[in-house]
């Protein structure tokens, strides 16, 4: 396990680091995750020739730190995840990042472009959306206002989002999931698929097969590569290792 101070008050990021060697992949978790667990079959998979890997957690969520007087929003938690990359001498590395992750690593490339070679979206954010109503499958936490949130309505989205998704999402500090997932709803300014159709650095986003992202045409036409991975949900990377895996292969030099 590695570490490095992000945050004024002293909060480290931590990230799970595979050897070999740079340029690196960087792997980013989504709201109420983990990246280790999400991603450690495919960094260390057969088909993927080996690189050094991140998998990374940000502020507030697995074995990070929960700083109670950081923003945890979305653009807070991309200067929190370059200051770590910066400090573990990554450049040019490849991003990997799942749903809210995916928004997250947006904002990072659009601001520290050095940072990043290819930017690869899991399945991720890229417009803003209402919290409410609770879309089938979403965790409705950002429907809540912080306290009531803190103060029980987290046992509502444990019931509602199921063992699977709370494993994780139990690690997680209150505060920082509710104010994450409030940013989220609300999104960034210039959008998330504003600033993913600006960047000039290669870009893909995978989609389990058969449900593509809304505007998928103008994605293509603004030069990302939008790919389905068959025999997956949202969790792409978790339903169909070898497919994800073998997506990276071909995607990253």
């Amino acid at each position: 396990m590695h570490d490095a101070i992000v945050h004024p008050s002293g909060a480290r990021m931590r990230w799970v680091e595979l050897p070999g060697p740079d340029p690196a992949r960087v792997y980013v978790h989504g709201l109420g995750a983990t990246s280790a667990p999400y991603y450690a079959e495919v960094a260390a998979h057969p088909l993927l020739p080996r690189r050094r890997s991140l998998l990374i957690d940000l502020l507030g969520f697995g074995i990070s730190d929960r700083p109670r007087e950081f923003a945890y929003t979305l653009e807070a938690h991309a200067g929190a995840l370059a200051a770590a990359l910066e400090k573990a001498g990554v450049a040019d590395a490849a991003l990997i990042a799942h749903s809210m992750g995916g928004a997250v690593a947006v904002v990072l490339a659009a601001r520290y472009p050095e940072l990043v070679s290819h930017l690869v979206l899991v399945d991720a954010n890229l417009d803003p959306h209402p919290p409410a109503p609770v879309p089938p499958g979403g965790s409705g936490i950002a429907s809540y206002g912080e306290e009531e949130f803190v103060e029980g309505g987290w046992k509502e989205v444990r019931d509602r989002v199921g063992p699977h998704w709370w494993s994780t999402m139990r690690l997680a500090d209150l505060r920082g999931l509710h104010r994450t997932a409030v940013s989220l709803a609300r999104g960034t300014d210039p959008t998330m698929r504003e600033l993913l159709v600006s960047l000039r650095m290669p870009r893909t986003y995978l989609h389990p097969e058969g449900d593509a992202p809304d505007d998928a045409d103008g994605l293509r036409a603004a030069g990302v590569q939008v790919l389905a991975i068959p025999e997956t949900g949202h969790n792409i990377m978790l339903d169909n290792p070898d497919a994800f895996a073998r997506t990276l292969n071909n995607l990253l030099p």
